[in-house]
């Protein structure tokens, strides 16, 4: 698989929204969500942390939030092919880019996601 550098859309040029409650998304689980036509992954890590990736597989456009997800990784549910959801990168054929990831963080029990600004 060639070797991809996965792309984190920066911080500067978005706004932060609330997407949901950490509780809302178990540990080592996904949560799709829409924003201004767009859809993402929410993923909550074993270890509390979360991220957030384009909610559609690279290969398929196959919603990703809805595979399998473990060990820091999300399988995507028509061809298992699979993603390091912390990173974005394609693991396992059958895609070979990336995702692209978002920063997200927890406040007060909040799940916050820098979503790009429109137009930026």
């Amino acid at each position: 698989m060639p070797e991809a550098r996965p792309q984190l859309i920066e911080e500067k040029m978005s706004s932060w929204i609330t997407v949901c409650g950490l509780d809302d998304i178990e540990q080592e689980g996904a949560r799709r969500f829409d924003h201004e036509g767009r859809t993402y992954a929410i993923f909550r890590s074993p270890d509390d942390e979360v991220f957030c990736t384009d909610g559609l597989c690279t290969h398929e456009a196959v919603h990703i939030a809805d595979g399998l997800v473990m060990d820091y990784e999300v399988e995507c549910p028509k061809h298992a092919g699979a993603f390091d959801y912390r990173t974005g990168a394609a693991k396992r054929l059958p895609p070979c880019v990336n995702l692209r990831t978002y920063p997200a963080r927890v406040e007060e029990g909040s799940v916050l996601v820098a979503m790009p600004v429109s137009g930026a």
